[in-house]
């Protein structure tokens, strides 16, 4: 069975658990897959086939032993800002080009317990700052609907993966969209979870108010399953949240009729592509025949502000958590200075791509003296105002809907020198990222021939709900894990 990489990650357990196939089998089926389509995509930026296979054997025997859960034997693509214990991570970026991490990531050991089989460490935006993945020091991710097109970013090698078959499912992060783009423009499924929902112990920091690890998938189904394995608490992440996480999968197959749902008008802007409009607009009438009441009269008027509010505070995070990468602990580091002073200048300025240097550059601009209170202070007080806003809308509505992004993929290298449209490509996930709010994209059509994501987004920890909403809307609308022939080899 040559094509087991088109299976969905629970018909693939079903295969294994009914003895249709070995784990081992659907491993070599995806690595086969990378093979032969990764010199098109290039969504990953190291892959692990030994490593694979050795995992894919182990989970073999947890089939026999009656042990398995359902990512036994699954494969999966880790974004390369998630940490490996023995697996080089780079987080997309030549100054960590050797680094291998002594240690796993929470949501890495996680995924192990489970028994998930890493296929590889997927491309990224160079330490997350970017919207089409581009910005990577090993190349840039093509679009497996379009190769002329970018695929999203940053987590545009995990979206780009999952959708051309190179693993089943797959691990992204989101600060400011970085989950939900991609997802869109890949046409794929995608959830950045509640801040505090899943742990960032050894993830490797971007803006650690906002940064959070969640799954992408070909089906709302999997995203959960997912979801479910990687959350929870873990006492060395302080910002964890302690209580129980609820069973995800139990909100799968629920009716949504009744259900209250919000469209702010404030995402509804110029700017947004006619076909993005309009298959969000029938995405509204199916909700509506499905018995939700949509209520198009909401306002977050704070919403225009958002983007200004993240291009504050992201970079100013990233300028101190960038600060350790001088060349003395790990990563790459010039050692040819006069001066302990040039070796850092030398190795920081070859060592860090250009979009991570005007972002650093940013963020060490707004907390510089005499700038924090106009800027960064600013900022979080905009940022309190649109988390009320969204905490107000709640009171109303059970869910809200927007677009996920304003237009579908767009081509390689069309705005690489206009960093302003392309912060812009963030518009309709940056909100609720910078209220700390879980959001998920699911596939609502295509525009000229390439993806449209629609966007939930919930209260505080109601991903169950998201998941209720999501799954039944991508029942109704009928066209999940619809994977594109252009990246067929």
């Amino acid at each position: 069975m040559t094509d087991l990489w088109k299976l969905t990650a629970h018909e693939a357990h079903e295969g294994l658990r009914s003895k249709q196939f070995t784990a081992v089998e659907l491993t070599d089926s995806v690595l086969a897959r990378i093979e032969a389509v990764e010199p098109r995509i290039n969504a990953y930026i190291t892959t692990t086939a030994d490593l694979a296979l050795q995992q894919a054997r182990e989970a073999d025997e947890k089939y026999a032993a009656g042990a398995a859960t359902p990512l036994t034997g699954i494969p999966v693509g880790v974004k390369d800002l998630i940490v490996t214990k023995g697996v080089r991570t780079t987080a997309g970026s030549k100054i960590l080009e050797n680094f291998v991490p002594p240690y796993d990531s929470h949501v890495y050991e996680q995924l192990r317990r489970a028994g998930a089989v890493m296929v590889g460490k997927t491309n990224m935006d160079e330490f997350a700052m970017g919207s089409s993945t581009e910005h990577s020091a090993y190349g840039a991710t093509r679009n497996p609907w379009n190769q002329e097109m970018v695929p999203g970013g940053s987590s545009g090698g995990s979206a780009a993966a999952v959708a051309a078959g190179e693993c089943l499912v797959a691990l992204g992060s989101d600060t400011g969209g970085s989950i939900r783009q991609p997802a869109a423009l890949c046409g794929v499924a995608g959830m950045d979870p509640t801040y505090g929902r899943v742990s960032r112990f050894g993830i490797i920091a971007f803006g650690s108010s906002l940064d959070q690890v969640g799954p992408l998938a070909r089906d709302v189904e999997d995203m959960a399953t997912m979801l479910d394995c990687i959350s929870g608490h873990d006492p060395r992440d302080s910002t964890s949240n302690p209580e129980p996480t609820p069973d995800l999968r139990h909100y799968l197959d629920r009716d949504i009729n009744g259900m209250r749902i919000g469209v702010p008008r404030e995402y509804f802007i110029a700017g947004m592509e006619q076909g993005v409009a309009d298959r969000i607009e029938e995405s509204l009438k199916l909700l509506e025949s499905m018995g939700c009441v949509i209520d198009r009269d909401l306002s977050l008027p704070s919403t225009e502000h958002a983007l200004a509010v993240y291009y504050l505070i992201a970079p100013s995070e990233a300028s101190a958590n960038l600060a350790r990468y001088d060349g003395v602990k790990y990563g790459y580091s010039y050692r040819e200075g006069e001066s302990m002073w040039e070796n850092m200048e030398q190795t920081r300025g070859r060592g860090f791509g250009a979009e991570v240097k005007r972002r650093i550059m940013l963020g060490t601009y707004a907390l510089s003296a005499g700038y924090y209170d106009a800027y960064y202070l600013k900022a979080q007080k905009v940022r309190t105002l649109i988390h009320r806003e969204f905490e107000d809308a709640f009171k109303r509505y059970d869910l809200l809907v927007t677009p996920t992004s304003p237009t579908v993929a767009f081509p390689v290298g069309a705005k690489l020198d206009d960093p302003y449209a392309m912060y812009l490509n963030d518009i309709y996930t940056l909100p609720s990222a910078v209220a700390g709010l879980p959001a998920v994209s699911v596939p609502c059509g295509e525009s000229d021939g390439l993806p449209v994501g629609l966007q939930f987004i919930g209260d505080f920890f109601q991903e169950g709900k998201l998941i209720q909403a999501a799954h039944a809307f991508e029942r109704a609308f009928g066209q999940a894990n619809r994977l594109p022939e252009v990246a067929a080899p």
